[in-house]
């Protein structure tokens, strides 16, 4: 069993003792134990002497329990500086403090040596499973599985169950596909696992049955021996499965044709779903004239569990006034309030605001700092503009120019004011497709063709058009899975509910195709209210992208990426954390 010893030096003291390969330096420098003195002295030393005294500075404020300064001063070492022997010290503390602290970023950045040292067998799995969670603390999953079951394959460490589970249980089918080349007897075990869970689709009885099948297959496997938690709490939803959903949708009014175009989503998928859902019923009752508590009552008349809707966003702000909603409700809009307060109630939509702060988290982790910003002068523009902006000071970027544009005219004169001042290093460009296609031929005409554009999903209409876009060409942006199938990890073939996308895809116009595939996964997400309410750090890999609900209910999107080449939007992978190129970017500054 692999054992981990709290304290730095001496684990690894211990490793490089029995690797016959002590650092001479560990016992024949000159012992200082004023970590102060140490840093003076680094001001006046060459560059080798100088990474070393700070090594040791951060030691001795680490084992006098200024952890987060040693922290901060570990990270800054240059240990490319360092002597060989001392580049392994200088790893195990920074991840050791990075992992304490909660701050991955430091975790990863001494990862990199594994690529570059040799390692003793105990201070490499150390580090390794350090590693293996940091990197499921900055959402790369697939990363942190592989690195974690290589880690449990060689120590058997239970222990390493949770957060194994945590990462693969987020992985799409092409990812989890792509972890089978290779992978040992351990691996294959909690693949087999993965994909018994995501064929149950949301079943509970079924999943419950086929993970007592997979133990009894896998009886030697440390997840057979120790369940993973969060599969461990299903139990507590057998018997309270989703077998009717009302749900709220006008019939007339304005919101109609967009009601009918999420109506028709959810039918085709009711249609495709009807073998695996247990004989689900689905109810629809005209919400036209807006009555909330009297739909509720027919609802609960007609038996429903569950409510998707309402559609209109000043009822959703009702709901989420209210201290609870009579049934567990998903409405398909997002509220005026700040958050929503109301037990039961979860709020879902193809929010821009959201593509907005994915766009900015995006841009920060890509290594850009100073943002210029393109939005339309309309109330649409402001809100998006503004959850932009908020994110990326959020992440310490900084917005050198907010221009507005009018939707109807030149984007000339808009990208000369991008440009005016402040040197932005990107664009966040939020058009329609009209528009955003004016503006890369604008940049280059300004001498800026190389400025990177980050853009939402609104800039491209949904159909392969390139000739029309082929001035889109490297621009960056996202878009929902059923939207860019072509774009997608694995291709159309790994696209989640393939037969409904084939069915919808086939006779719908772009323009609400996006509707259809929201009433895909509303529907989707209504059969799994209960297990969002049970277990609130529970996904779904929609049509709409990867769905994730928040502390107060409202599910998050996260899209996939594409970049136009040719006129033709093609994927973007997600970034290799273990390239050195990402120390370069500012992450760990």
């Amino acid at each position: 069993m692999l054992k981990m010893p709290r304290g730095l030096l001496a684990t690894v003291l211990l490793a490089l003792l029995v690797a016959g390969c002590a650092p001479p330096g560990i016992v024949e420098r000159a012992p200082v134990d004023d970590p102060d003195q140490l840093l003076r002295q680094a001001q006046q030393q060459a560059p080798e002497e100088a990474a070393l005294s700070r090594l040791e500075a951060a030691d001795i404020l680490a084992r006098q329990g200024q952890r987060t300064q040693a922290l901060q001063i570990s990270s800054e070492i240059d240990d490319s500086r360092l002597p060989a022997e001392y580049r392994l010290q200088w790893a195990m503390l920074l991840s050791e403090l990075g992992n304490e602290l909660g701050e991955p970023w430091a975790v990863i950045q001494a990862g990199q040596l594994l690529d570059e040292i040799d390692f003793p067998s105990d201070a490499g799995l150390i580090l390794r499973e350090r590693l293996g969670l940091a990197l499921g603390q900055v959402d790369e999953h697939r990363a942190a599985a592989d690195m974690l079951m290589y880690v449990q394959a060689r120590t058997e460490r239970e222990a390493l169950n949770d957060p194994i589970w945590n990462s693969l249980s987020r992985l799409d089918a092409s990812e989890l596909a792509s972890l089978r080349e290779g992978a040992d007897e351990l691996a294959l075990g909690w693949l087999s696992l993965a994909g018994l869970v995501r064929e149950s689709d949301g079943d509970i009885e079924r999943l419950l049955s086929n993970l007592e099948a997979w133990r009894e297959r896998n009886a030697r496997h440390p997840a057979a021996r120790d369940v993973p938690s969060e599969l461990l709490a299903l139990r507590e939803l057998r018997g309270r499965e989703v077998r009717h959903i009302a749900v709220f949708l006008p019939e007339s009014g304005p919101l109609s044709s967009v009601a009918e175009s999420i109506r028709a989503g959810m039918r085709m998928h009711h249609m495709h779903s009807a073998e695996r859902n247990g004989g689900l019923r689905l109810s629809f009752i005209d919400a036209s004239h807006g009555n909330l508590d009297a739909l509720y009552a027919e609802a609960r008349d007609i038996g429903a569990q569950v409510v998707i809707g309402p559609l209109d966003k000043d009822e959703v702000t009702e709901l989420e006034n209210r201290d609870r909603v009579p049934l567990p409700t998903l409405a398909l809009n997002y509220g005026h309030g700040d958050s929503n307060q109301a037990q039961g109630l979860f709020q879902y939509g193809l929010s821009a605001e959201d593509e907005a702060r994915q766009v900015a988290r995006r841009a920060r982790e890509d290594g850009h700092r100073r943002a210029a910003m393109m939005v339309p002068d309309n109330e649409w523009g402001t809100r998006v503009g503004r959850a932009f902006q908020q994110e990326w000071s959020r992440l310490d970027g900084i917005v050198t120019n907010a221009v507005t544009y009018d939707p109807r005219g030149s984007a000339t004169e808009s990208t000369r004011r991008v440009l005016a001042g402040g040197r932005p290093d990107m664009l966040f460009l939020l058009a329609l497709p009209s528009y955003a296609r004016q503006v890369p031929p604008n940049l280059d005409y300004f001498d800026a063709a190389n400025l990177p554009i980050y853009a939402t999903s609104h800039l491209y209409e949904g159909r392969p058009q390139p000739l029309l876009d082929h001035d889109l060409d490297d621009v960056f942006f996202v878009d929902i899975p059923w939207q860019i199938p072509d774009a997608a990890v694995g291709g159309v073939e790994a696209l989640p509910y393939l037969a409904s996308f084939q069915n919808l895809r086939e006779d719908s116009d772009p323009a609400t195709f996006r509707l259809m595939a929201m009433g895909v996964d509303a529907y989707e997400l209504a059969r799994r209210l209960p297990q969002f309410q049970l277990l609130p750090e529970s996904e779904l890999f929609g049509a709409t992208g990867l769905l994730l609900p928040g502390r107060d209910g409202r599910i998050e999107r996260r899209l996939p990426w594409a970049r136009f080449e040719r006129g033709v939007p093609r994927p973007i992978l997600t970034f290799e954390l273990l390239d050195g190129d990402l120390l370069d970017n500012g992450q760990l500054n």
